[in-house]
């Protein structure tokens, strides 16, 4: 959203170097892009691998490049080349951030470690997330969003009892990329109050224990040992899936007004004196009772004329789509939450997520597309300085 009384960008004038790879850190500078900052996209001169991941056209791009590398300049730099190192030293003499999600080697190796970048420009901001943090046994290896939510126990509660599993989305990610753009913004207002730049780290584990800690806290203290319910929420109830005639519906009954107006509904005003289900931690003990009631209540209704009775008696609840669902969504489309971006190659433009933020009155960067493979490279060198011979034997010796 383009705010109406600010003619300035947030981040505008905040150039922001990405050498991410996948999720976390592209994903980091794509969220301070769609708030102005100039994003340059630095990958390997045949492209880096998250490029390609889920293709959606005959070459490139990969439908998650499209999302985590909207409105970015594009790049390509052979960092571990002499003459890709000094083109790294004017990068950072002229950035204010570095974003990277890449082990500590490799980048000492390509000269981005914060030592390196510090002693190029003192108050640079490096912001990093790994995959286990700094500092323990697990440190030096290498992980993904998987491994997040099994370690937190967030797998181990999902699916059945019997077969653990993570969802198909990569939530731990996509969390710290939110975290890792929210303390690069705390870092860069440090730095307007004191001139200092810093690093920022985050990991993907410490992201997975957050969103899970209340189910660490509850086993702590209690003992409790829970295990796998499906969908059914075991702290509260009944909140669950729940088969309609035409499809499937969620619907969460959390915290006594909920209930109250819920058992009505049902016709099962009784059950607010029923000591069986006196708090959420009742209801979440005896939840098959009332999922069952719930499951009797759905069974002869379509999804429409359900979640019409559920919204009218004030009872969170939504259809459980498929994702050519969602793309159909009326409410989806009003809100404009999905923005259709063309790209070459593509048979039809694609449909990338917008900001989830928006702000009422300050203006934000205009979305526009992932860059092409190596689109800017000339362009951005141009702006370091190199003349246009220069790039044209940088290229020929592949440092680009």
């Amino acid at each position: 959203m383009t705010g109406e009384d600010s003619t300035q960008a947030l981040l505008d004038g905040i150039r922001v170097l990405d050498f991410g790879r996948y999720i976390a850190g592209p994903f980091c500078a794509a969220l301070l892009a769609d708030l102005g900052a100039d994003v340059i996209r630095i990958e390997k001169v045949d492209g880096s691998e998250d490029r390609y991941f889920i293709p959606v056209a005959e070459s490139e791009p990969g439908a998650l490049f499209l999302q985590a590398n909207r409105t970015k300049r594009g790049m390509t730099l052979n960092p571990t080349k002499p003459g890709g190192r000094d083109v790294v030293r004017r990068l950072v003499a002229a950035a204010d951030v570095v974003v990277a999600n890449l082990p500590g080697g490799a980048l000492m190796s390509m000269g981005i470690d914060y030592e390196s970048l510090a002693a190029i420009k003192p108050d640079i901001i490096l912001t990093t997330v790994d995959a286990f943090g700094d500092g323990g046994p697990w440190s030096d290896r290498i992980g993904f969003d998987g491994i997040g939510q099994a370690m937190s126990g967030a797998a181990y509660l999902s699916g059945d009892p019997d077969a653990p599993s993570k969802t198909y989305v990569q939530w731990v990610d996509f969390a710290s990329a939110a975290l890792a753009s929210y303390g690069t913004m705390a870092a860069v207002l440090e730095r307007e109050k004191t001139g200092r730049g810093q690093h920022v780290r985050g990991s993907l584990l410490a992201t997975a224990l957050t969103i899970s800690n209340s189910t660490l806290i509850e086993q702590s203290i209690l003992d409790i040992d829970r295990r796998a319910s499906q969908s059914r929420t075991q702290v509260a109830g009944p909140s669950d899936v729940f088969a309609t005639s035409d499809g499937w519906i969620i619907a969460q009954i959390i915290g006594a007004p909920l209930f109250g107006r819920w058992a009505n509904l049902m016709g099962e005003g009784h059950w607010l004196t029923d000591e069986r289900f006196r708090d959420d931690r009742g209801r979440g003990d005896h939840r098959d009772v009332l999922c069952e009631r719930m499951a009797e209540w759905c069974n002869d209704k379509s999804t429409v004329s359900a979640l019409d009775e559920l919204a009218t008696a004030g009872i969170p609840a939504g259809p459980v789509y498929s994702p050519q669902q969602t793309l159909e969504d009326d409410h989806i489309a009003a809100l404009g939450l999905l923005q259709p971006m063309e790209y070459p190659g593509l048979t039809s433009p694609a449909p990338v997520a917008s900001n989830p933020i928006e702000f009422g009155v300050t203006a934000t960067g205009i979305p526009t597309r992932a860059p092409l493979l190596g689109e800017h490279t000339d362009e951005i060198l141009a702006e370091l300085g190199y003349s246009k011979p220069e790039i044209d034997g940088m290229r020929a010796a592949r440092v680009i």
